[in-house]
């Protein structure tokens, strides 16, 4: 993981750096920055999921720079370091979102518990969006499933019966899938087909509305360009393997 440190004395800088043992905490990196404006630029540098930073500093205060971080990653874990005079900065910063607060003067002991309050509430984090990435697959699956072979069936119904966007649906399901919506369903209505034509005496149109297309000549066209054979000479060449 990656720290930074914001604070324009050198000397507390220096002094969170030593007294820290950031091994013991798994963050390899640390990065110091100045003021506000350098810590921004030193964030879109080096996306640190960790920061410390003065909320009385030049240039751009801690609770502004605060808000800027959180604009652009929401997920990044930000202590601020205050003193009493600035207390009520503080209290705002907590509805703004910014993750927890140290009072000055600071001990060895207040840097690494705030610190470990970072990253167990990083780790949460982390584990949420695990369950809900598996949560969101299983359903996709469980959807996608159950209407696949309905004629209507498209990455539009599919999206609103999910609640999002076709835009960010279509990518989820590129990434879930390794191909398009488009692609996966006619692939799953093809092998649904495959099996029909082997188990059932159904006619080409009873299989083509079986698996939800809607015309027949389309249904052949797209089961000779997938399996190469018409449904005919696929169920006879199966037919005179198994004889």
């Amino acid at each position: 993981m990656k720290l930074l440190i914001v604070d324009d004395e050198p000397l507390i800088r220096r002094g969170i750096k030593s007294l820290v043992d950031f091994d013991k905490l798994n963050i390899d990196q640390v990065i110091e920055a100045v003021n506000g404006e350098d810590a921004l630029a030193k964030f879109d540098q080096y996306q640190p999921q960790l920061i410390l930073a003065d909320i009385n500093m030049p240039k751009m205060d801690g609770l502004t720079f605060a808000e800027k971080v959180k604009e652009k990653n929401p997920a990044t874990k930000i202590a601020l370091v205050t003193g009493y005079d600035y207390f009520d900065y503080a209290v705002q910063a907590l509805k703004l979102g910014v993750d927890d607060y140290i009072l000055k003067p600071i001990s060895k002991k207040d840097i690494e518990e705030v610190i470990q309050k970072l990253i167990k509430k990083l780790e949460a984090d982390s584990v949420q969006s695990e369950v809900n990435t598996t949560a969101s697959k299983t359903t996709l699956e469980e959807v996608f499933e159950a209407h696949q072979f309905e004629s209507d069936f498209s990455l539009k119904k599919l999206s609103d019966l999910m609640g999002y966007s076709s835009n960010h649906l279509s990518g989820v399901f590129k990434k879930q899938y390794g191909m398009t919506f488009q692609d996966y369903l006619i692939f799953k209505r093809i092998e649904k087909a495959k099996r029909l034509i082997l188990t059932t005496d159904y006619k080409n149109y009873e299989i083509s509305e079986a698996v939800g297309f809607k015309d027949v000549n389309y249904f052949g066209t797209r089961f000779k360009k997938i399996v190469g054979l018409s449904p005919k000479q696929y169920k006879d060449q199966v037919k005179h393997k198994h004889e």
